[in-house]
C-alpha cells in the first residue's frame, strides 16, 4: 500500500492547529451553573439562620452579661484544666499500652488488646457513671486493716471525670501511637540494635521522634475533641462549662442565651487550640515534604 506523505506543520486538510490564527476565534468560557445555584441556596441558609436568632425569642443583652461571669469563667477554666490532665493521663496510657500491644511478649500483647477492646466498645458516659458510682461495689479503698478510705470521700466528680475520661482516651490514643511507630522503617529498629541500643531505648531516642510527625496531627485532634467530651462529666457533676451553664439557667430560666455563651466560649478555646496544633505540626514536619 502506498503511504500518503504529509508535510511538518500541515494536517491532511491544511494547516495544523499550531499554525492557525486563532485571534479571530471568540473564547467561550465553562458556564458554573452548579456553583452558582450552590451558592445562593447556602447563603440563602446563613441570612435566614441569621435572622431567625436576631429575631427569635432571644436576649442577647444576657449572653453579653453572662460571657464573662465568675460561674463560667470558673467553668471554662475546669474545662481547660480536666482537658489538660485527662490528655496527659491518656497520652501516657496510650503510649504504654501500644508498646505493649506491639510486645513479643504474648500476655502483654493481649492485655493492651483487651483493655483497647473495652473502652472503646464502652460509651464514654457510661465509664464516667461506673467511676462516679464505685462506691456500690468498693464501699472502701485500700488495704483492709492497715490503711481504709471511703469510696464516696475518695471518688469525687473531679476524680471521676480524670479517670473517665482519661483511661478512655488512652485507648483511642494507644492506636494512634502504635500507627505512627508502625510509619517508621524497620530499618531504624535495627540500626539502633546494631549500635547497641534496646527496644525501650531505640524508641525513646529513635523511632518516637520520627514517629511524631504522625502522631501529632491526630492527637492535637483528640485533645480538641477532648475539650468538648469534658461536657459528658456534667452528668456526675463535675463543674465544667456546660455544668455552670446549665446551672444558670435553671435558676433564670434563660436557656438558649447560657447555651450560646457556653457555645462561644468551645468555640474560642478550640480555636486558639486549633491554631497551636498547626504551629506543633509544622515543627514536627521540618526537613520533610509535607511542611508547606
Amino acid at each position: 500500500m502506498q503511504s500518503t506523505h504529509i508535510p511538518h506543520g500541515k494536517g491532511a486538510d491544511g494547516p495544523t492547529l499550531q499554525n492557525r490564527d486563532l485571534s479571530s476565534y471568540n473564547v467561550i468560557r465553562q458556564k458554573h451553573y452548579g456553583k452558582f445555584i450552590a451558592s445562593i441556596v447556602i447563603l440563602a441558609f446563613v441570612l435566614a439562620l441569621l435572622h431567625a436568632f436576631a429575631n427569635g425569642n432571644i436576649e442577647w443583652e444576657f449572653v453579653g452579661r453572662f460571657l464573662t461571669s465568675k460561674a463560667i469563667l470558673w467553668g471554662a477554666w475546669n474545662t481547660i484544666y480536666m482537658s489538660i490532665l485527662a490528655m496527659a493521663l491518656g497520652t501516657v496510657l496510650g503510649v504504654v499500652f501500644a508498646i505493649m500491644r506491639m510486645s513479643s511478649n504474648p500476655i502483654l500483647r493481649y492485655v493492651a488488646k483487651g483493655y483497647i477492646w473495652f473502652f472503646r466498645g464502652t460509651p464514654l458516659i457510661l465509664q464516667l457513671l461506673l467511676w462516679f458510682n464505685l462506691a456500690l461495689v468498693f464501699p472502701t479503698l485500700g488495704i483492709p486493716g492497715v490503711l481504709e478510705l471511703s469510696t464516696v470521700d475518695v471518688m469525687t466528680p473531679f476524680l471521676a471525670a480524670l479517670l473517665g475520661l482519661g483511661i478512655n482516651q488512652g485507648a483511642y490514643t494507644a492506636e494512634v501511637v502504635r500507627a505512627g511507630l508502625i510509619s517508621v522503617d524497620t530499618g531504624q529498629y535495627e540500626a539502633a540494635k546494631s549500635i547497641g541500643m534496646t527496644r525501650l531505648q531505640s524508641l525513646r531516642r529513635v523511632v518516637l521522634p520520627q514517629a511524631m510527625r504522625v502522631i501529632i496531627p491526630p492527637i492535637g485532634n483528640e485533645f480538641i475533641s477532648m475539650i468538648k467530651m469534658t461536657s459528658l462529666a456534667s452528668v456526675i457533676q463535675y463543674s465544667e462549662l456546660l455544668h455552670n451553664a446549665q446551672n444558670i439557667y435553671y435558676a433564670n430560666a434563660r436557656v438558649m442565651e447560657l447555651l450560646i455563651v457556653a457555645g462561644i466560649w468551645y468555640v474560642a478555646i478550640v480555636t486558639v487550640l486549633s491554631i497551636g496544633q498547626s504551629r506543633l505540626e509544622l515543627h514536627f514536619a521540618r526537613g520533610s515534604n509535607h511542611t508547606k
